[in-house]
């Protein structure tokens, strides 16, 4: 089971997501940026590393907000979601398109699977809401 990250980015209440590229096995779908945990980093470490590779964004990383497990059909995977804060702007690299939105707004976009977990921890937990 491959380990990884998920930015939680929090601002005026939106939570960024992106967007899969056509090319991907999730094409279309929306997630929280990130990507897996390479051999000798943290996960702190992975999500800096992704998150300047995909989107060219600085940010600070902060606690662990949310977990799951989720098997797809190209593999199984635990996903680790930690609040992160910018620290730059965002320049779309790999994925095709980005959005903040509101907790309203959720359902006008299709999550890929193992985000919808994620998400739905997150507000669960009460961390959406006590987050400017």
């Amino acid at each position: 089971m491959r380990k990884v990250t998920a930015a939680v980015i929090i601002e005026d209440g939106r939570l960024f997501v992106t967007r899969r590229p056509p090319d991907d096995p999730l094409a279309g779908k929306w997630e929280l940026p990130g990507g897996k945990i390479e051999p000798g980093e943290t996960a702190e470490e992975c999500l800096q590393r992704e998150l300047l590779e995909e989107l060219e964004m600085r940010a600070d990383i902060g606690a662990l907000v949310a977990t799951t497990v989720y098997h797809y059909p190209h593999g199984s995977f635990e996903m680790l979601a930690f609040e992160a804060t910018r620290a730059s702007d965002y320049l779309l690299l790999v994925h095709d398109n980005a959005a903040w939105v509101g907790r309203d707004d959720l359902d006008s976009i299709e999550l890929a699977p193992a985000d919808v977990e994620l998400v739905s921890e997150i507000i669960e937990s009460g961390f959406w809401k006590t987050r400017p």
